[in-house]
């Protein structure tokens, strides 16, 4: 694997946006970016992500040693060159698929999408929401203009206590924390004030429960990651992200991914397609997705790219015989696509309506195609011979 990836990095893919930001021999790196670009795919490639694993790979295993040639960069020179060229790498995944579809690997023949949480760097328990923000600002704020007049005083009598050659006016590390939480509040307030408003602006006229531009009062903002959303998943609720993927069924290559902090997979469908299409110019035949991407809106902007799509329009509990549609239009498409779903109902056979109906009906939850005869299907009728 090391080998496949170190020639194909050397002789398959275009590297000139990064080789090109070299433009002085003098200040060329001491280490060839065609092997820091091999070395970070092949890590990625092997579950290996931080730069301090990946150096450590570089010292002590026998496949990273392969893909360097024997060299050595610290983990400092990997993150660095990491972060200058990360457009230029992320570009380099349009370039693996297509050569991917030039090995026959995608053929685009049916896409599957699917989304799921990822925990963020970040507990759930550092968010709060708007209501709380507004609650807690103003006993934040007596609370520490208390601190910093007790903090002056105390300040005061140490500095008469060790005299003027020591500092003594410093803020009390008890009241800094405090303090920087304040603004931490004030930081996350303004910034779901100022969401609210582009809302608004975004839809102007449009009535809410709350004023124009004002966040809900279950607003919530994560102090450690901002970015982050507590999202809900099958082992309860977590503060992460959405990561959304679609594969081609030929050969598993996934040929769209996406990071969003939207909990929901439904605004996600359109967004994936398009970057199928963006990455290999090409449109799938089919697309295939669970009920979460199901909608009216994404049905319809899959009809004039004349997309198959094989969507869920809803979800199956454990003991039910059949998944349960979700409400929906009755001309709507969701509704058509329900029907054309739903599992057929059996018929009695020609001859038999009237011995089924009158001793076989109720003594079987089986669903069953019926035979030629009713005593195929229904043991229990046909055991007395009538």
């Amino acid at each position: 694997m090391g080998h496949f990836v170190r020639d194909t990095v050397r002789d398959g893919l275009d590297l000139g946006a990064i080789l090109g930001s070299y433009s002085e021999e003098r200040g060329y790196p001491p280490y060839h970016p065609g092997m820091m670009v091999a070395l970070l795919l092949y890590a990625y490639s092997q579950g290996v992500y931080s730069s301090r694993r990946i150096a450590r790979g570089c010292e002590e295993r026998f496949d990273f040693a392969a893909v360097t040639g024997m060299q050595r960069p610290d983990f400092r020179t990997i993150s660095d060159f990491r972060k200058r060229h990360s457009q230029a790498l992320q570009g380099l995944f349009v370039q693996v698929l297509r050569l991917c579809r030039e090995a026959g690997l995608v053929k685009l023949g049916h896409v599957a999408l699917d989304g799921t949480k990822t925990k963020a760097n970040a507990s759930k328990h550092k968010a709060m929401s708007y209501a709380r923000m507004v609650e807690a600002e103003p006993k934040l704020t007596a609370e520490v203009a208390g601190w910093l007049k007790t903090a002056g005083q105390v300040d005061g009598a140490k500095d008469r206590q060790h005299g003027a050659e020591r500092r003594g006016d410093e803020t009390p590390v008890w009241v800094a924390n405090k303090q920087r939480r304040l603004e931490k509040l004030r930081e996350a307030k303004a910034a779901l004030e100022a969401e609210a408003q582009a809302a608004a602006a975004e839809k102007p006229g449009e009535r809410g429960k709350n004023p124009p531009g004002t966040p809900p009062g279950k607003a919530q903002r994560n102090f450690t990651d901002p970015q982050s959303r507590i999202m809900k998943t099958k082992d309860g609720f977590i503060q992460g992200f959405n990561a959304q993927a679609a594969v081609d069924a030929t050969a598993q290559i996934i040929v769209a991914e996406t990071l969003s902090n939207q909990a929901s997979d439904c605004p996600h469908l359109v967004a994936l397609v398009e970057q199928i299409t963006t990455n290999l110019e090409a449109v799938p035949e089919q697309v295939s997705a669970d009920a979460g991407y199901c909608s009216e809106d994404n049905l319809a902007a899959l009809e004039p790219r004349n997309i198959d799509a094989h969507i869920a329009t809803g979800r199956q509990k454990h003991d039910a015989a059949a998944p349960q549609a979700r409400p929906a239009q009755p001309q709507s498409r969701i509704a058509a696509m329900a029907a054309n779903s739903a599992p057929p109902v059996a018929k009695a056979p020609t001859g038999c309506a009237s011995r089924w109906s009158n001793r076989c009906s109720g003594r079987s939850s089986r669903r069953a195609v019926f035979a030629n005869s009713c005593g195929v299907v229904w043991p229990r009728c046909g055991a007395n011979g009538r």
